[in-house]
């Protein structure tokens, strides 16, 4: 059984998630669908586009989420209509015990995730990581535990600038480079 934790940027520009998909079905095509469990917390953006990559191949998706009230704190929207379907798609779902999230919840989470994976995939620009529970600091904490991470940012993904509304092409990683590190 091949488990595999996604952690990524929740600001993709819209343009950017066929070529993400794209990737992260590559990168997961090279497992049997019958042994494949992705793990994912279902937030916008990389963990959204991962569960749905995940579940188009025939694998099997573990929601963990960081508290009780995760789903109520975000817009309505489509990224509501994309949660529903990926809780209701998920072979199992695990809350995190607290009733608010916040940082500890997104770090309780994030402990789940690199405990049981054997695999991180990174939907990563390479931006340094700032605050627990972002995506740059999960990278760390999986490398700091020796867990093999692979970065995903192909070509043409870009990041919406939340601050200004701008998008960011940041890439420090080169495109082509999604291996292992």
């Amino acid at each position: 059984m091949a488990t595999i934790a996604v952690t990524g940027h929740v600001n993709l520009t819209a343009a950017s998630v066929a070529p993400v998909e794209e990737a992260l079905r590559t990168l997961l095509a090279g497992y049997p669908a019958a042994e494949l469990t992705g793990m994912s917390c279902l937030a916008p953006g990389a963990d959204t586009v991962f569960g749905n990559a995940v579940l188009s191949l025939g694998g099997r998706l573990v929601a963990v989420l960081p508290s009780d009230d995760y789903r109520a704190r975000m817009r309505e929207g489509p990224d509501v209509v994309a949660f529903d379907r990926l809780i209701e798609a998920a072979a199992e779902v695990e809350v995190m015990p607290y009733r608010r999230a916040g940082t500890d919840a997104y770090a309780a989470a994030d402990r789940l995730l690199l405990g049981r994976a054997e695999l991180l995939v990174a939907v990563w620009d390479g931006g340094p990581g700032g605050r627990q529970g972002g995506t740059g600091h999960t990278v760390a904490a999986a490398r700091a535990r020796g867990l093999p991470v692979e970065v995903v940012w192909p070509a043409g993904a870009a990041r919406q600038d939340p601050a200004r509304g701008k998008r960011r092409r940041s890439s420090p990683i080169s495109p082509a480079r999604q291996d292992r590190t």
